[in-house]
């Protein structure tokens, strides 16, 4: 797996390219029946069957390097040590040991080891979000009901 450290950012060149590349596809995209269209790599004259929800996603990934975002493409049912987990949800191993404990993150056992799903991980680290912006708005009519933001 690679981890966020090793993720670049993509030069400016690569930037431009990407960008021209993503308008050029989302324009191709729009017109597109067919479940599984043939594109072809000119270099080559190769034609290749690809399906059109992965061409979408290359889309979406040409869009984002475009921006100038790293990207990493992680399989959804891939398997995290506790160590990349807690590296990605911003913790330590061992708050994140003590979530897995409590029944927040189901897990797997492999001999001593504890492996995650990097679909558990990320579902925990949504629901968590969303309970905070949660908070936070009622925070925030608690403020107005009180007069806080009257001038």
């Amino acid at each position: 797996m690679t981890y966020a450290e090793d993720i670049k950012r993509p030069s400016k060149r690569e930037q431009e390219t990407a960008m021209k590349s993503y308008n050029a596809l989302s324009a191709v995209l729009e017109g597109l029946v067919t479940e599984n269209p043939e594109i072809e790599i000119t270099e080559t004259e190769q034609r290749i069957k690809v399906p059109l929800r992965d061409l979408k996603l290359l889309a979406r990934i040409l869009r984002a390097t475009g921006e100038g975002k790293p990207i990493s493409i992680v399989p959804i049912a891939t398997e995290m040590t506790t160590q990349a987990a807690a590296e990605l949800l911003g913790c330590s191993r061992p708050h994140l040991v003590q979530l897995l404990e409590t029944g927040k993150i189901p897990f797997t056992k492999v001999g001593k080891h504890r492996r995650v799903k990097f679909e558990d991980v990320m579902d925990y680290k949504k629901k968590i979000k969303e309970e905070r912006e949660a908070l936070l708005i009622e925070i925030m009519k608690e403020d107005e009901a009180s007069g806080l933001y009257d001038s």
